[in-house]
């Protein structure tokens, strides 16, 4: 204070040493009022909630690309919530790494004010992961609803067929609630509904009787929940209820008509194939016998060749071709008056009258 004093003294007379010392006063006052001027809305929220979040820190927060109203929002929301044991060092190191402080902030006050054991990191660590965690802090104390399958997929009703072979049509609506342990690396409503769905499928399936199906529908619910298929989710199943049960089409019945019409056409394939086996082995029967005349009519042929050569050798005489031409005379008019079309166009003997 005296050297102030002092310097201020020597500024009256003239000294350099004070004209320097009141060029800087005046610089130190003007980055002061520059800011104060800045950050006064913030700086006097700061100051009245006990937030903590001085001027300087508010400029050094500017320095590296931080917003001081999201820090200092977040510090006053915890500080009114009595949850000030997250320094704000953490908060904006949360920020820079791309987080969502003011939801987080106000996931540990839901959090806090539902009972649930909810701590910073872990709700920064959600929050980095893409997931919302106030949304995820919300479903933890509301159970939301989900409907099996998604309406979004295209598909309104999961389709089952019991063992009689009727189809089964069901709707179910899983309600959860999430399971903030789990929530980091647990899977989502997909898989959710995925496994209630293989679990009507394999249930409706195991029954005898579609029957059975409309009578206890519940059974259905009871026996997929009892299979744990909440394990290794983010959600936690509170129940499974179905909502609607129809009956659709005879598949059993289809599909033995299907099994019918596919040996129909098996049978005809294989009738068809005999078919063309007797036909070709007709074809090679004709041609056989066309070849055995073939060769009886060049045996025949042979003949004349061979009597001519017995007349030549002398081994035969022309009065022994001329018996064996009447023989042959004689047999073929036997035979023609034998042969009933003969005789009923006027050759042979008459009729008694």
């Amino acid at each position: 204070m005296i050297a102030t004093l002092a310097l201020i003294q020597d500024t009256d007379s003239g000294s350099p040493i004070g004209t320097i010392f009141m060029v800087l006063l005046g610089l130190g006052l003007v980055f002061f009022l520059f800011l104060f001027l800045q950050f006064a809305n913030l700086y006097v929220q700061s100051l009245l909630t006990k937030a903590g979040v001085g001027l300087l820190d508010m400029f050094a927060m500017r320095l590296r690309k931080v917003s001081p109203k999201d820090i200092v929002g977040a510090r006053v929301m915890l500080v009114q919530a009595r949850l000030s044991d997250v320094d704000k060092r953490d908060l904006e190191a949360h920020v820079l790494a791309g987080g969502n402080v003011t939801r987080v902030v106000r996931s540990l006050i839901a959090a806090n004010r539902a009972g649930i054991a909810l701590d910073f990191r872990t709700a920064a660590s959600i929050d980095l992961a893409g997931r919302d965690v106030l949304e995820a802090v919300k479903t933890s104390v509301t159970p939301k609803v989900i409907d099996c399958p998604n309406p979004a997929s295209g598909k309104s009703e999961i389709a089952a067929v019991a063992a009689d072979g009727i189809q089964v049509l069901a709707k179910a609506r899983v309600t959860v609630r999430t399971n903030i342990a789990r929530l980091v690396g647990g899977a989502g409503e997909e898989t959710i509904i995925a496994r209630v769905g293989e679990g009507i499928v394999s249930t409706i399936g195991s029954k005898d009787s579609h029957k059975e199906v409309l009578a206890n529908p519940d059974d259905i619910s009871k026996t997929v929940l009892r299979r744990g298929l909440d394990a290794g989710t983010a959600f936690e199943i509170v129940s499974i209820d179905i909502a609607d049960v129809d009956i659709g089409n005879n598949i059993g019945a289809r599909l033995q008509a299907d099994q019918a019409e596919a040996d129909k056409r098996v049978a005809q394939a294989m009738a068809e194939k005999r078919r063309a086996m007797a036909v070709a082995a007709e074809q090679e029967f004709k041609a056989t016998v066309m070849e055995n005349r073939a060769k009886l009519v060049l045996a025949e042929a042979e003949v004349p060749r061979a009597m001519a050569e017995a007349l030549k050798s002398g081994n035969l005489g022309v009065l022994d071709v001329y018996r064996m031409r009447n023989i042959q005379a004689d047999t073929a008019m036997r035979e023609s008056l034998g042969t009933p079309e003969a005789g009923s166009q006027g050759g042979g003997a008459p009729k008694a009258p």
